[in-house]
């Protein structure tokens, strides 16, 4: 990747002072990272969405594959911002046609993740979305499902890592993992 400006350094410090860290949610022993002051501004949103596009603009993008539900907020934008479609990729029961589902584990659980059976077209070049990677394990999941329907990986892209928990590491092997902000 290349080097970053002193301008984009800057926005990324801008952006990780406005994420908010909420203590014990969704279960005791867990930080959970609140993006929502990043959507609340126009500039907030409009700069996240400038830099999580960047690494992936000149690339052939089919789809970008958002992870529910915050993977959406964040999805869309890089979607249009690609020239590619968006694919959801929800929990299960939320999505109205056939659909493919796996399971994977969660840092705090287990959990399962679907997506329509006819969302991907073999050989489609997708790139997979979501706010936060923490272990990878749903990045991981909607990778499967991407591949059980003939598309093709060609990168990940995150608001943010939680670095300690090494999630980009497991992903490293299939495709290049793009993190904005590292905590």
């Amino acid at each position: 990747m290349p080097e970053l400006t002193d301008v984009e350094q800057s926005i990324k410090s801008l952006l990780l002072e406005n994420i908010r860290s909420i203590e014990d949610f969704p279960k005791p022993g867990i930080v959970f990272k609140d993006i929502t002051p990043l959507l609340n501004e126009t500039y907030l949103l409009e700069l996240t969405s400038m830099l999580l596009a960047k690494p992936f603009r000149g690339q052939k993008i089919d789809h970008v594959a958002g992870l529910e539900s915050r993977g959406f907020l964040f999805g869309t934008n890089l979607a249009q911002d690609l020239h590619a479609g968006f694919i959801p990729i929800r929990k299960p029961g939320k999505l109205p046609a056939e659909t493919e589902e796996v399971n994977y584990e969660l840092e705090y659980g287990t959990d399962s993740l679907e997506i329509h059976s006819d969302a991907i077209k073999t050989g489609a070049k997708v790139l997979i979305h979501d706010d936060l990677i923490a272990t990878g394990g749903s990045a991981k999941a909607a990778t499967d499902l991407v591949k059980k329907l003939g598309g093709e990986i060609v990168g990940y892209s995150f608001v943010m890592e939680i670095s300690a928990l090494e999630g980009c590491k497991k992903l490293e092997s299939i495709a290049p993992c793009h993190c904005l902000l590292s905590v």
